[in-house]
């Protein structure tokens, strides 16, 4: 699936609920179900700064595609960062770096997120997209 077609899936989700406290506890749910990370990738180079809560996200090349692992010590995070994870992780450092990401807008979580997780996400978005420019970059030098 490409990148738009993860994010309209979510968006879809979402609009089976038809309150802000149900679509909380979806994305809470969606933390739980989300596998952890491995132990040894909870270090301080892995730690997203500008997170109220502490993230983790490790990021790794697979033949092209770049892959995201992530977690997060409190739940409503864990289901934030989940989210992102499902939509970026798998594509080309290039899609990654360029893609307009327009769920958050439109499922309305910058409205009903506290300016502190609101916050968070941006920084925890900012950093997957440094990684997919880092990455491109990488393999353009490899290229050359």
């Amino acid at each position: 699936m490409t990148i738009n077609e993860i994010q309209d899936e979510l968006i879809s989700d979402f609009e089976l609920f038809d309150d802000w406290e149900s679509k909380y506890e979806y994305i809470i749910d969606l933390g739980k179900q989300f596998p952890p990370l491995e132990e040894q990738f909870k270090t301080e180079d892995n730690i997203i700064k500008g997170c109220q809560s502490r993230v983790w996200l490790n990021a790794y090349m697979d033949g092209d595609l770049l892959k995201f692992e992530a977690d997060s010590d409190a739940i409503i995070v864990r289901g934030l960062v989940s989210m992102l994870v499902k939509v970026l992780s798998g594509h080309t450092p290039e899609e990654i770096a360029n893609t307009d990401l327009y769920f958050m807008e439109r499922i309305g979580l910058h409205q009903h997120l506290a300016q502190t997780r609101s916050n968070g996400l941006a920084s925890m978005l900012k950093q997957m997209r440094a990684y997919g420019v880092a990455f491109q970059a990488k393999s353009e030098n490899v290229a050359n």
